[in-house]
């Protein structure tokens, strides 16, 4: 008697089923530090605008630090914070085995970050220009940041062994593009205010 591969319930052969994708939670968050970070220390976990909930959370954090930190300091600080964003992106979006999850806000945090700290000093009202401009460029994804977010969408886990590690690459790229968009407008506004 021949068994067939396609049909055995306990072959060895049969591919098993897709897993759904994990929501995340508190729980899901404290499971890991990568979690943590990519979470934006649970501004990710908002019900509504979780991209906004953790760009506030980076306004935030940046106006407790700014005058703690030299401009030396703060360099490193994002230039860490993109690459270890990258490493939490990668492992938080394979933990959750969606490609590029909503509610990973990391990519948002380490962004705005450098919008502030390279157009500082800022008053309050072009802080809140800076910030609508960089939801905009986030959120409608115009021109080059709609180019940067689809360029690893449709890597394949399945076939690709590198998947994650470029869909954490694309989480963090196109909200750094958006950056570079709001740092430009902002460069344009000043030039021509002068």
């Amino acid at each position: 008697m021949q068994i067939n591969p396609d049909t055995a319930q306990d072959s060895p052969f049969r591919e098993a089923p897709p897993r759904a994708p994990v929501a995340p939670s508190a729980r899901f968050m404290m499971a890991h530090p990568a979690h943590v970070m990519a979470l934006g220390f649970g501004s990710g976990l908002s019900p509504k605008a979780p991209g906004t909930a953790g760009t506030l959370w980076a306004w935030l954090s940046f106006a407790l630090l700014y005058n703690r930190l030299s401009d030396g300091q703060w360099g490193v600080l994002i230039g860490l914070s993109i690459l270890v964003g990258w490493w939490a992106c990668t492992v938080t979006a394979r933990n959750m085995r969606v490609l590029d999850p909503g509610s990973i806000v990391w990519d948002e945090i380490a962004a705005f970050w450098l919008v502030l700290w390279l157009a500082s000093p800022m008053g309050w009202w072009a802080q809140v220009a800076a910030f609508a401009l960089f939801r905009f460029f986030d959120a409608v994804k115009p021109g080059p940041v709609a180019w940067a977010d689809q360029l690893f969408h449709n890597v394949d886990p399945s076939t690709d062994p590198s998947a994650w590690r470029k869909a954490g690459w694309g989480i963090m790229l196109d909200d750094l593009v958006a950056a570079f968009c709001t740092l430009l407008v902002i460069a344009f506004w000043r030039a021509g205010w002068q």
